[in-house]
This record gives C-alpha cells, sequence and structure tokens, in this order.
C-alpha cells in the first residue's frame, strides 16, 4: 500500500492517548490528521457555510449535528491523499454516515487503530492530573509528581484539579464510551481492519507497537 493511501480511524477510551499517537503516525505517514474538534474550529475561523452552522449551535452549547460534522470531514479529505480520523465516529450511526460519504468518492477505511487501555488505568492519568493555572504545567501525582505536594515545580502555584478530571466525571465519561463507541469496535473487528493495541507503557513502546500493526 502506499504511504499516502491510508485511511485510518482512532478509537480509545478518553485519556487512551489517542490524539498524541494520531499526531505521531500522521507525520510518519506523510497524512493529514483530522481531529473533530480542531476541523469545527477551522471552519468556524474561517466563516465557512458549515463553519456558521456549525457555530450557532456551539454558541448555544449544543452538540453540533452528525450532518454538520460530516461535511466538514468530507470538505477536510484530500480524494488522492490518506488521513487519520481522531475523535470521529464516536457511535453507529456515525460510521455509518462515514462509510456512506467515503463510499460516494470511491473510498474506504483502511484500518482502525483501537488503543486498548484498562479503565483503571485510564482513572490513574486522568484523575491524578493536576495542572498550575499561571504557568499551565501538567502533572501526575503517580506518574510524574511534583517535588512538594500540589505545589507547581516551575512557578510555586499551587496546582489545581480540573472538574472534568474528578475521578466520578471520568468514570461517567468512561461509561458512555463503553455504551457507544465499544459497539464499533465490533464492527470493524468484522471487517478485518481494526487492529487492537495495548496502549500501556511509555509513548515511544506504544508507537512502535503501531507501526508494527499497520
Amino acid at each position: 500500500m502506499e504511504r499516502n493511501r491510508y485511511r485510518i480511524i482512532f478509537l480509545g477510551p478518553p485519556g487512551a492517548g489517542k490524539g498524541t499517537q494520531a499526531e505521531r503516525l500522521a507525520e510518519d505517514l506523510k497524512v493529514k490528521k483530522i481531529s473533530t474538534g480542531d476541523i469545527l474550529r477551522e471552519a468556524v475561523a474561517k466563516g465557512t457555510e458549515l463553519g456558521q452552522r456549525a457555530k450557532s449551535y456551539m454558541e448555544r452549547g449544543e452538540l453540533v449535528p452528525d450532518e454538520i460534522i460530516l461535511g466538514i470531514i468530507e470538505e477536510a479529505i484530500n480524494d488522492e491523499e490518506g488521513f487519520i480520523l481522531d475523535g470521529f465516529p464516536r457511535n453507529i450511526n456515525q460510521a455509518k454516515a462515514l462509510d456512506e460519504m467515503l463510499s460516494s468518492k470511491g473510498l474506504n477505511i483502511t484500518h482502525v487503530i483501537f488503543l486498548d487501555v484498562p479503565d483503571e488505568e485510564i482513572i490513574k492519568r486522568i484523575a491524578y492530573r493536576r495542572v498550575c493555572l499561571k504557568c499551565g504545567a501538567v502533572y501526575n501525582l503517580i506518574f510524574n509528581p511534583p517535588k512538594e505536594d500540589e505545589i507547581c515545580n516551575n512557578c510555586g502555584s499551587k496546582l489545581v484539579q480540573r472538574e472534568d478530571d474528578r475521578e466520578e466525571v471520568v468514570r461517567k465519561r468512561l461509561e458512555v464510551y463503553r455504551g457507544s463507541t465499544e459497539a464499533l469496535i465490533r464492527i470493524y473487528e468484522e471487517r478485518g481492519v481494526l487492529r487492537r493495541i495495548n496502549g500501556l507503557g511509555d509513548r515511544e513502546e506504544v508507537f512502535r507497537r503501531i507501526r508494527e500493526a499497520l
């Protein structure tokens, strides 16, 4: 397969490292990384028709409808080049819509990378994260603790836990994930395009597993 013909989806629970690994793989394969959050903000900033429609939902704090997100993804795809999708699809309906859009272009998904990380590891990665609001430094009380308890090494400010990082919130996010995204794993597994990657270990180790799987 030519390097520029990879069309890849990244799946995995929140905190699995999808964004980091997708970015690294996109650079390595010389393909475009399409993050739904990034392209939504880009479309809004450019003031495209779909961007303006998305903005109206975002300003009201509502979810942007699938058809608008899919349209923006379609605009971001170059038929002659490969891509990596990070953050889409999240459920079966989105996956079906994506299949239909790609099929209309004579394209298909070539690989689905599933970063498999146990829930308790996700809890450790997110719920023990602390940030410095002053200088932006990020710590983890287990994996990368500050020298002084709850105090930033750089500026001495008190570290805080983001609301979204609280354990009960993380467990709820994992529950939502299990209820929707996990169904996609079975679908892509049945198609023979899923690559189940052990997401434990350092970033280089996980990336090596991904490259070997491709």
